[in-house]
């Protein structure tokens, strides 16, 4: 059986919004042995054109990710809930090999389980060019910043 993941479903206005910042904490540790843990072993993904099933594959995907898009840094912004559902806006900076700096707006769309560990997730995102004077997210969210929406831009 699985350990449970708090909070768990059915959401309330709180409890989701907790669950935001835990996935944006979780993912901000760009480490995917430990941010694999919040998702079934059956998870299912569509992350952009890539469709992703799986732990296993949960593990080698965010590895990829995160050895391509460096000091990535992530925003989550609750947008709506509903039972066991819940649909998130967020925005992320990080550069490539070549040093461009990169701003990536996205919504995603999640389902957890009764244990409280997401069992889909679909993400739609866009990618921005900046120059590095042009950003705005600089490691994990300040305490003073959590439960404040991040600008679009």
């Amino acid at each position: 059986m699985e350990a449970e993941r708090p909070p768990l479903p059915p959401f309330t206005k709180e409890t989701a919004a907790q669950k935001v910042q835990s996935a944006e904490d979780a993912w901000n540790t760009r480490e995917p042995h430990k941010v694999a843990l919040a998702y079934t072993e059956d998870s299912v993904w569509r992350n952009r054109d890539t469709f992703v099933a799986g732990r296993e594959e949960i593990v080698a995907f965010l590895t990829q990710k995160w050895e391509r898009e460096l000091e990535y840094a992530l925003r989550k912004d609750l947008w709506t809930f509903f039972g066991n559902r819940i649909a998130v806006r967020f925005q992320y900076e990080s550069h490539d090999q070549r040093g461009q700096w990169w701003r990536s707006y996205g919504n995603e769309l999640w389902e957890f389980d009764e244990h409280g560990l997401m069992r889909r997730r679909e993400a739609s995102i866009n990618d921005v060019p900046i120059d590095a004077g042009q950003r705005r997210i600089f490691g994990p969210r300040p305490d003073g910043e959590r439960g404040l929406t991040f600008p679009v831009r």
